[in-house]
This record gives C-alpha cells, structure tokens and sequence, in this order.
C-alpha cells in the first residue's frame, strides 16, 4: 500500500497583499487561493465583498491578521454603477427581476436625490445579506421565501458622487463607514428618482488608507516567480496612526507588556492622545494607546522572531 505524499508545511509568512478581487468569487475562496500560493500558515482578509463585486480586497498573512480589524472599522471607498428602472429580490444582478419602471430623470433630479443620502443616514440591511437572526444567517430566511422585519441602522455616507449617467445606467462614487451596503444604497436613490433600480456593478477602490494603486489581479499573483515580494509590510494596515521610537531599554519593557511612562524619557511623543503603532530600530513591535501623562500601554505586539 503506497503512503499517501507529505504534504509540504506552511511558512510563517508576514504581510498585506492587495488583490484585485475577480467577479464571481467570493472573498473567502480569494483568500484560500492566495494563501495556497503564498504557502502561508495563516491568513484572513478584512472585509466580505460580495462574489459579483471586484476590486480592492487586503489580505493578511500571519502578524497581519493581529491588525485586520482596524480594516473592517475603517471607511471605505466604491465604485458603483446602479441599473435604473429594473428591481431585483437581492438588489443586484445575482437576483430575480421583480419589477420594471420607465425612467424619465434629468440629471438635476439625480443630484437632488444623492444629496438626500450625504452625511448619516438610516439603512435598513437587505434580506440577502450575512447578518444573524437567531443564529441563522438572513439570506437563509430569505431563500426560504420568508422576510423579516430589520431595524434601521445608522451609516455615514460620507461622500457621494454623480460619475457618469447614460440612462438607464448611474455611475456613482460613494465613501461610507462601515456596515453601509452600497447595494441598499443603489435600491434607495431608484426609489428616491421614482423608478426603482438595482445594483449592477460595484468595485472597492478603498479601504482606510489602502488603495487600489497597487493591486494585483490573482493571475498575476499565481504567475509571479517570488509572490511574497508583492507583499507590504504589516505597518501598511496602520499608517494612520503616529508612531512611537523606543529605545532598547524601553523596547525590551514594551514587548514584555509593561506601560511605560515616556514624559521623562528620550522619546518623541505625539501631541494627540490615542492609538500609536510602535517601533524600535525601525521595526514594528506593534501598538499601543497613549494615555494621559505620556503613559504607553501596550495593545497588540508583534511576535519576536
């Protein structure tokens, strides 16, 4: 009887990878492809997108993953195109057609519409969406023909824009915090023009300080002859915040979990009290709250290699 062959063990692998999320995958089979190409023991992504959506999807690898949830607080960018006139059961084109409408809208009346969802806004979370009722995911209720009441939650459109409009297609922009669905929002600015609408395109172009500038499509990725080099650094999740440079001394204390009193130190303190990301010799040991007093307590270290 032949044994079955080893299969070769993961590496420590440490990073953000910018992938370019294809139509028609979804976020999690992303992720596994990456991972199997990076040959990494561990990784997350930050952030669902939906199968029919595409673009920016960071990717954790390893100490990444200590900091993905900074991602899924921050705001986010997209790139939507809103079908006018035809309204589907799930809001988008993976839906069954449930009514069609002429439109008949000028550009003054589009304007007027987005103007109404600026700023913080009530939105109600579709049926075909991941959210828990019960244990039980809403699109398995919705599948099952059965709808649910869901209450109104508060979302932040912090900006949104006219691209292009050829009837009876609406290009839009939108930045919005987290928890806002972009395909709600396509649904509600058709009811708001009268003539309903679905979503028919969506892409992330951002997310927090991450952009699309230097994605990479998984082809590239899986043809690339050294695809670790397409890394970033785990600091790129975290470039928002100030930084901290300790020195050895302070570093040594740091990593051993102790709050550190910096006023009387040799240290550089930022002005503004809150989260810092933290350093010695160039080196990211993770980061920390600044407190009151030049107090540093520490939040999440990275692992000592």
């Amino acid at each position: 009887m032949n044994a079955r062959p080893q299969k070769k063990p993961r590496d420590p692998v440490d990073g953000v990878l910018l992938l370019d999320k294809p139509v028609g995958l979804s976020s999690n089979d992303a992720l596994i492809k990456a991972k199997r190409v990076m040959n990494a023991k561990k990784a997350g992504h930050t952030g669902t997108l939906d199968p029919f959506a595409t673009g920016l999807l960071p990717l954790c690898f390893g100490e990444a993953t200590k900091f993905s949830q900074d991602l899924l607080e921050a705001d986010k960018t997209y790139e939507a195109t809103v079908h006018l006139g035809i309204m589907t059961t799930t809001g988008d084109t993976e839906g069954e057609t449930l009514e069609t409408r002429e439109v008949d809208v000028t550009l003054e009346q589009i304007e007027a519409a987005l103007a109404r969802f600026r700023g913080p806004i009530l939105q109600v979370p579709p049926m075909y969406s991941a959210l828990k009722r019960d244990g039980k995911a809403l699109y398995e209720y919705a599948r099952e023909g059965i709808t649910l009441e869901r209450e109104a939650r508060p979302v932040t459109i912090h900006g949104l824009e006219l691209v292009d409009y050829a009837a009876p297609m609406l290009k839009i922009r939108v930045t919005c915090s987290k928890g806002t669905y972009v395909r709600v929002l396509g649904e509600d600015i058709g009811a708001a023009l009268g003539c309903g609408a679905h979503l028919n395109a969506l892409r992330r172009i951002q997310v927090g300080t991450l952009t699309a500038a230097r994605m990479i499509t998984l082809e590239e990725l899986q043809a690339h002859p050294d695809p670790r080099s397409l890394l970033d650094p785990v600091d790129a999740l975290l470039s928002s915040f100030p930084s901290v440079e300790l020195t050895d001394e302070l570093a040594k204390r740091f990593l051993n979990g102790q709050r550190l009193a910096l006023g009387k130190e040799s240290v550089m303190v930022p002005q503004a009290l809150g989260r810092v990301r933290v350093y010695h010799a160039g080196k990211l040991l993770g980061t920390a709250n600044l407190q009151e007093y030049a107090i540093l307590a520490p939040e999440r270290l990275i692992a000592a290699t």
